[in-house]
């Protein structure tokens, strides 16, 4: 069992320290990339060490899974920015901005569900709808841990 644990310079579920917009958006932004690059600097290791591939299996699946983390890394790029945006209108609030986040957050989902889904039947042709499976259960167990670090650092809308 792997587990990842990642430091914070913000307290889990607690605002940042009161010293202006700008030092919550830097905080903010730099606290989602920081658990970003932690997974990301460990998600081969764990992987390889999840998913005992054989050496046919691997040859098929990195190729594949490179592709996919690649996307998944540009979706996190417009992620991060979404927290910015977020952090830097936390102060002021307006329902057109609290709908313009939340539609960009629910888009981004989506368009994360969406590259899983493409990833599997990509990796089901290639190494079977088992080894699929399980590779997938792991890429959403560490998109979990990414996703409730960067939720209880937040600080819940005013």
């Amino acid at each position: 069992m792997v587990v990842i644990l990642a430091g914070s310079p913000v307290a889990f579920g607690q605002q940042a320290p009161a010293t202006g917009d700008q030092t919550r958006t830097t905080n903010l932004t730099a606290y989602a990339e920081l658990l970003r690059s932690d997974v990301r600097a460990e998600k081969t290791a764990i992987m390889t060490e999840v998913m005992e591939f054989t050496d046919a299996q691997a040859s098929a699946f990195w190729p594949i899974y490179r592709e996919y983390d690649t996307e998944m890394a540009s979706l996190g790029d417009e992620r991060v920015a979404n927290v910015a945006d977020y952090a830097a209108h936390f102060d002021a609030m307006t329902d057109d901005v609290a709908d313009r986040l939340a539609g960009k957050a629910l888009d981004l989902q989506a368009r994360r569900a969406a590259a899983q889904g493409r990833l599997y039947e990509r990796l089901k042709k290639a190494i079977g709808a088992a080894t699929a499976l399980r590779a997938l259960q792991v890429e959403h167990q560490l998109q979990l841990i990414i996703d409730l670090q960067i939720a209880a650092a937040l600080p819940i809308a005013k």
